[in-house]
């Protein structure tokens, strides 16, 4: 809901992406509760560069904006489809999983009606104003007030440092992009894609399917020793509950640290469905000929530790195999960087740096109410969404868990609950036995 910018608001978002979206659909009909949400974007976009033919969700379409804490909100993406007029062919379709663009819609649809949501509204700093104990907040150059602001500013494409020298190559670049300059690559005889994840899946199999037949040799390569399957057996996905998130953010930073690193098959990998995909889609082109009758390379456990610009419009991949430490040189014609995304420190907190309470790595503290740790001085409630991996554990960029986090913000910053949540949401137990009478806790 909206008031004039003269007065505080109780919450201020800074980005609208899916989980400051959830936030806002959330406090939207909390009567007592002002709020407002900015976002530089003209409109609502969500990985914009990656909505491929036949991309789908990982996560079923009860992880919207709101269900899993409110399914009688009008947010909810079977009301998204009442108003398309969807219904019917929804259910006809007998899919869990939605198309990557049907829920980018569904938000669009969520951020164009919520009136607490602001495009083309970008925030350029956040100060503290100590006496009256208040955020000050530059948006669009104006001033607005607000008494706690969320931090829902996503992550950004991360590039390899083995990479650093091809800053600007006009065939180097983050799948993030690779709708918008998938059109580059039609000169390129040679195609690198590199990462194991998601990502990199989906554009491997595209450009298996738009390149077939045209001579290009396509390559998927990755550090990892195995394109692996994400884990998606129903006592697996447990660790996307509130239970495990609990239990992870009570182990000491070290312990966190080291899981966060070894979980990456819950998280990073692809999914089965895109794996068995590819496998078809080669068996297919190669019926009546032998294996390497295609110009495929599928490579794991290689690491590209260099590359640099090679003869022509090249690029050389100075690799070294895992397993037996052998190095080479790959040369190619264009690298797809399918290589994830991390959290970055936003430069609009830069007046307030001073006034956080960093741990030793530089990272936020952040407590289970997903509340910011700070110095005495700033008393306001400083929160963060998807910048809590280290914290929060494999569930952080998982949109599966963004309603009930949302919830859990809103329940603070409200200091009442507004959303009851469950006490208890898995059935495994996390901790050691001895602590079973508390599950997922430690005390």
């Amino acid at each position: 809901m909206s008031q004039p910018p003269t007065a505080p608001y109780d919450l201020l978002g800074v980005g609208i992406g899916p989980f400051n979206l959830s936030l806002a659909a959330l406090c939207d009909q909390v009567p007592d509760l002002s709020t407002l949400f900015c976002e530089a974007g003209a409109e609502f976009r969500w990985h914009p560069g990656l909505l491929v033919d036949g991309a789908r969700m990982q996560v079923p379409f009860l992880a919207d904006l709101v269900s899993l804490v409110d399914p009688t909100s009008p947010w909810s993406f079977l009301n998204y489809l009442r108003h398309r007029q969807r219904l019917f062919p929804f259910y006809f379709s007998e899919r869990f999983h939605l198309p990557r663009r049907e829920y980018e819609d569904y938000c669009r649809w969520a951020a164009e009606r919520l009136t607490s949501c602001r495009f083309g509204l970008q925030v350029s700093s956040v100060h503290w104003d100590t006496a009256e104990r208040l955020f000050r907040v530059v948006a669009g150059g104006r001033e607005f007030s607000a008494r706690n602001v969320v931090l829902g500013v996503g992550t950004e494409p991360y590039r390899p440092s083995a990479f650093a020298a091809l800053d600007g190559h006009l065939r180097v670049w983050h799948c993030a992009q690779y709708l918008d300059r998938r059109s580059a690559l039609d000169g390129a005889q040679d195609i690198t894609v590199l990462g194991s994840g998601q990502s990199g899946a989906e554009v491997f199999l595209d450009l298996l399917r738009t390149r077939a037949g045209d001579g290009t040799r396509l390559r998927w390569l990755t550090r990892t020793r195995a394109f692996a399957p994400m884990e998606y057996s129903k006592l697996g996905l447990e660790h996307f509950t509130p239970d495990y998130t609990r239990y992870f953010h009570a182990l000491p930073a070290a312990v966190r640290d080291r899981l966060v690193g070894e979980q990456w098959q819950l998280y990073k990998a692809a999914s089965a469905e895109t794996l068995a995909e590819i496998h078809d889609h080669l068996y297919q082109a190669t019926v009546g000929r032998p294996v390497d009758a295609e110009p495929v390379e599928i490579v794991p456990g290689t690491a590209v530790v260099a590359a640099t610009a090679g003869p022509g419009d090249t690029v050389e991949l100075h690799c070294r195999h895992i397993d037996s430490g052998t190095e080479s040189v790959l040369r190619t014609g264009a690298v797809v960087l399918a290589t994830g995304y991390r959290a970055v420190r936003p430069a609009v907190l830069d007046p307030i740096a001073h006034l956080i309470d960093w741990d030793e790595r530089g990272r936020y503290r952040v407590d289970l109410d997903h509340r910011v740790a700070t110095r005495p001085a700033l008393t306001g409630g400083l929160y963060v969404q998807n910048a809590e991996l280290h914290t929060h554990g494999v569930g952080t960029p998982d949109l599966g868990l963004g309603a009930h986090r949302a919830a859990v913000i809103l329940n603070a910053v409200a200091g009442r609950t507004v959303h009851p949540l469950p006490a208890r949401t898995a059935w495994t137990t996390f901790a050691a036995p001895d602590h079973a009478g508390t599950t997922g806790r430690c005390p």
